[in-house]
């Protein structure tokens, strides 16, 4: 099984609607732009929001073993995916990617 790297890539928050509709929450999301998490498989990454790997882990599962072109030609590198957590106050876009040398 192939180790897969999942980089934080772009975060928006939608302060309008966190205002109107969200209760006060700390910590809501502390993930941060450039932080990378390395999966083992199924096996979710210390630290990795419970949120976002709910949303990407089929993805992972899918590239850690062997899998690749998710939605025929979506991506330039076939092994890799853009997956971003169901967060609809603070949406957060990960770059999901085989790493090679651990194949």
């Amino acid at each position: 099984m192939r180790k897969i790297s999942i980089t934080v890539m772009k975060q928006t928050v939608y302060e309008d609607l966190i205002e109107e509709y969200e209760n006060p929450i700390q910590h809501a999301c502390d993930m941060k732009i450039g932080q990378v998490f390395i999966a083992n498989g199924w096996e979710k990454p210390e630290g990795l929001c419970n949120s976002a790997w709910e949303s990407m882990s089929p993805f992972v599962m899918t590239l850690a073993h062997g899998g690749e072109d998710i939605y025929d030609g979506w991506m330039k590198n076939k092994k890799s995916a853009m997956i971003s957590c169901n967060d609809g106050f603070r949406p957060v876009s990960f770059l999901i990617e085989v790493l090679e040398n651990e194949a």
